[in-house]
């Protein structure tokens, strides 16, 4: 259930790579609003099953790109933390 938002995930950071540094990172703002969609309409089963998952290799290479651009992942972050930890939390995924 959870694999097209990973592809939307991977493409977005992709394309978000090629931004200028300086810049805003509006595909990564998109992809960081469908995380958090996909949080907030997701039961705590069916995130507790995709944590299960094996990452494949275009989501390692995106996974690669945020550890390479701190810009970015700051940006991807700053979108995603608080619904995505209040959901965690409330699934009992997080202490």
């Amino acid at each position: 259930m959870l694999q097209p938002l990973r592809s939307a995930l991977v493409l977005g950071l992709l394309l978000g790579a090629a931004a200028p540094a300086q810049a805003e990172y509006p595909v990564v703002n998109l992809v960081a609003t469908r995380v958090i969609e996909r949080y907030q309409n997701s039961t705590c089963e069916q995130l507790r099953a995709a944590r299960s998952e094996r990452r494949g290799s275009q989501e390692q290479r995106v996974f690669d790109l945020l550890n390479d651009d701190p810009q970015m992942r700051q940006a991807f972050f700053n979108k995603i933390a608080a619904p995505v930890m209040n959901k965690m939390f409330t699934c009992g995924m997080i202490p």
